[in-house]
């Protein structure tokens, strides 16, 4: 499993340095975030093992458990899922990446317990670009309050944006096109708001099955799980 772990990683990269090339970008733009969710945390050694880093789950318990057992300094941990505040407390002394922050509430309390240890925390503000009610994220003419609220912020980093295309099959990526020219356009729109502690850089979007399609539009980071570690057993 090991070797195949390391395999899919090259093959995924090949597939970002393809894309790259037809978008006439530099593959090192993008970066690779491997999403371990419901994985075991030796998938996750075997894939730091073959160069990985970046690494996301959409749970906090999940997250939380993975890093305590894992206390590899080079491993930027990202945590991609809807995010209740409550949970903030229990990631901020080890969590880089908080990825997904739908309102200024969130910042809030990342600001809170992140000052308590005196810790600086990347954080995307996701924005729901496919209309569809069970996405988290909020709307886009909201991105300007919450990014008006972050200007005041010590400890929150806000350094772009994440967004949630809707789900298709490989043979109908095209369709989901307009939703990351969105996110990217929402982006655009957005960088007078920009700051000391506000660099709309990054934009996440796109996974396995569309990433080529993101970074086409423009995406920064990809976040990848099936492809790299395997059909999940949920």
């Amino acid at each position: 499993m090991g070797q195949d772990i390391c395999q899919n990683i090259e093959d995924v990269s090949t597939r970002i340095r393809k894309a790259c090339t037809r978008a006439d970008r530099d593959p090192e733009e993008v970066q690779l975030i491997a999403i371990s969710k419901m994985k075991p945390l030796e998938d996750i050694k075997t894939a730091f093992g073959c160069g990985q880093l970046h690494f996301g789950e959409n749970r906090a318990k999940e997250l939380q458990d993975k890093m305590e057992a894992y206390e590899e300094d080079q491993i930027q941990w990202h945590m991609v899922g809807n995010l209740q505040t409550n949970k903030i407390k229990y990631m901020v002394n080890r969590v880089n990446w908080i990825d997904s922050v739908p309102k200024s509430k969130t910042l809030r309390e990342i600001e809170k317990r992140a000052s308590r240890i005196d810790r600086v925390i990347n954080t995307l503000i996701q924005i729901n670009i496919s209309g569809e009610d069970q996405k988290s994220g909020c709307e886009p003419e909201n991105l300007a309050d919450i990014l008006e609220y972050a200007q005041g912020l010590e400890y929150v980093r806000v350094r772009g944006l994440m967004g949630m295309a809707t789900f298709v099959d490989k043979d109908k990526v095209e369709k989901v096109r307009p939703e990351f020219q969105l996110l990217r356009e929402v982006r655009d729109e957005h960088r007078s708001y920009e700051c000391k502690n506000i660099q709309l850089d990054e934009l996440s979007m796109g996974m396995t099955n569309d990433m080529e399609i993101a970074i086409e539009e423009g995406s920064t980071m990809v976040r990848v799980g099936r492809a790299i570690f395997g059909e999940r057993n949920y």
